[in-house]
């Protein structure tokens, strides 16, 4: 580290980049001080003297409050990634100190969690009991995103939109179907193309998850649209609505297969190429990752690998 970059790093304080943060949130000194149980006067010092630290301004002060410069949305923007990172360090040494000898974060698409996370999960907390598991769910693009700004160690999705700099190892392959009422027209075909399926009423994901974008671009490449009736948030919400024939859906199968519970439903195969997709393990550095986390993802690219046949 340069003697100018040791410099810099000895005149921030943390106390006042949090108050930073607050005034920036809240949009008022006062606001601030009330929250942080501290005197204005003592917010607008610290201020004053980050502002004089930087030598720049921060924030425009008026009557109604301050709004930000642009130093100062730069600022707030990385302010926020050093608080978190000290709150995620927090947090992970006192589980340490509670026995947790390792912690993944992993935000994963709905697809990867119904579909194939709790088998691979399973079988590697199985082996590595010490190690705690953080899962969420989130569409694709926002796993994409929660792994660029450092929100999530690991991401799990389709990654046919693209991801940025961020690298990517192949976990697993989905097929989608298009899943109807037993009784529907389309049930007896062995196969279609999503072409035949445009002139129904259809049931959608959220219109940000990634089955969504593919379903309208393909439509939009043949100059139609889908007729979407409903949309909701989960797969089992899907399935109960197309059972009560409120349109037809594009689900992945064998999600469909593990929710055959739900509803007097088939599944008929889509013959388009986008209908066969691949969900990537994604990461900004996987060589950098925690060594928990890169035990992990040699579990999953190892749990993708085929497996030898039976004797």
């Amino acid at each position: 580290m340069k003697n100018s970059e040791r410099s810099f790093a000895r005149r921030m304080d943390l106390t006042s980049l949090q108050l930073f943060v607050a005034v920036c949130e809240l949009g008022s000194i006062g606001k601030a001080a009330e929250r942080e149980f501290i005197a204005p006067s003592a917010v607008s010092k610290r201020l004053s003297d980050l502002e004089a630290n930087l030598d720049t301004v921060l924030l425009y002060r008026h009557t109604r409050g301050v709004d930000l410069t642009p130093a100062g949305e730069s600022l707030l923007h990385h302010a926020r990634t050093v608080l978190f990172s000290l709150e995620k360090m927090q947090g992970e040494l006192s589980e340490y100190a509670d026995g947790v000898r390792g912690h993944v974060r992993i935000h994963a698409s709905i697809s990867a969690i119904v579909q194939f996370l709790p088998e691979d999960l399973g079988a590697f907390i199985r082996q590595h009991a010490e190690v705690k598991i953080d899962l969420e769910e989130h569409l694709s693009t926002e796993v994409i995103r929660a792994v660029q700004e450092g929100a999530a160690d690991l991401g799990i999705c389709n990654t046919a939109n693209g991801i940025g700099e961020l690298q990517r190892h192949a976990y697993r392959q989905d097929q989608l179907v298009m899943v109807v009422p037993k009784g529907h027209v389309l049930a007896q075909q062995p196969a279609i193309a999503f072409e035949d399926a445009l002139a129904f009423d259809h049931v959608g994901l959220h219109s940000n998850s990634s089955i969504y974008l593919a379903m309208r671009e393909a439509a939009a490449q043949l100059g139609r649209s889908v007729k979407l009736r409903i949309q909701v948030t989960g797969l089992d919400a899907m399935c109960r609505m197309i059972h009560n024939g409120l349109g037809i859906g594009v689900m992945p199968l064998q999600a469909f297969q593990l929710m055959r519970g739900v509803g007097e439903l088939v599944s008929v195969a889509l013959t388009d190429i986008w209908a066969t997709r691949q969900i990537d393990l994604v990461a900004r550095d996987f060589s950098s990752l925690p060594r928990t986390a890169r035990l992990l993802v040699d579990h999953l690219t190892a749990s993708a690998q085929p497996q030898p046949l039976q004797a």
